[in-house]
């Protein structure tokens, strides 16, 4: 299965993606990877991978129309079957959500529905969560739709909120979980297993 990466931040979701397809635990290839930020550690890890990588973002184009065009190209021209937002803060284009519907998949590191859309990411989520007083938090990995974090969740994994966590303490435990499953997720969707009928979504064993 031919993948795209978009990515905004370190790329450490992105880096366990490759670590995940270097052990034959996930059965696919990443062609390219995109992100926003110029600045962006993914950017590196790509180029240090020999990934081609580019730093695209709209205010590179002359309309919204322009720069949708350029990422439907790349992603026609790279044969991608599959897009895997690691991290990725901008929210995706509704005609490349139509173009590929039930082929984007988003790691997001809270239990959805609870403390997600607009403004959750990042260190936000896990202050809400704090504050919230829950005492379990996790991951979840979600087809992405027109609204922010609503699209049908694929896979979740939880972890314990101990009395002394911080927001801090919380996102580490919560990435490890991220690294875990998002690989996991698009691993069912490589070998065929996934089913998404409105809004709810299963992996068939």
């Amino acid at each position: 299965m031919n993948i795209a990466v978009f990515a905004s931040g370190r790329g450490s979701n992105f880096e366990a993606l490759l670590n995940a397809i270097e052990r034959g635990d996930l059965p696919a290839r990443v062609t390219f990877l995109v992100s926003n930020k110029a600045e962006a550690g993914a950017l590196e890890i790509a180029r240090s991978r020999s990934i081609p990588a580019f730093h695209i973002n709209q205010q590179q184009f002359p309309s919204e129309d322009a720069y949708v065009t350029k990422l439907l190209e790349l992603l026609n021209q790279h044969r991608v079957e599959m897009i895997a937002l690691a991290g990725y803060l901008k929210r995706i284009p509704s005609r490349v959500i139509e173009r590929f519907r039930n082929k984007i998949l988003n790691v997001h590191p809270a239990l959805l529905p609870s403390f997600g859309g607009a403004g959750m990411y990042g260190i936000h989520v896990h202050e809400a969560v704090i504050h919230s007083g829950v005492k379990v938090s996790g991951a979840s990995v979600h087809v992405v739709d027109e609204e922010y974090d609503r699209g049908p969740i694929v896979m979740q994994k939880t972890v314990e909120i101990a009395d002394a966590d911080t927001p801090q303490t919380l996102a580490a435990k919560v990435l490890r979980v991220e690294h875990e499953i998002f690989p996991l997720a698009l691993k069912a969707f490589a070998e065929g297993r996934v089913r998404i009928e409105g809004r709810r979504a299963w992996i068939q064993q």
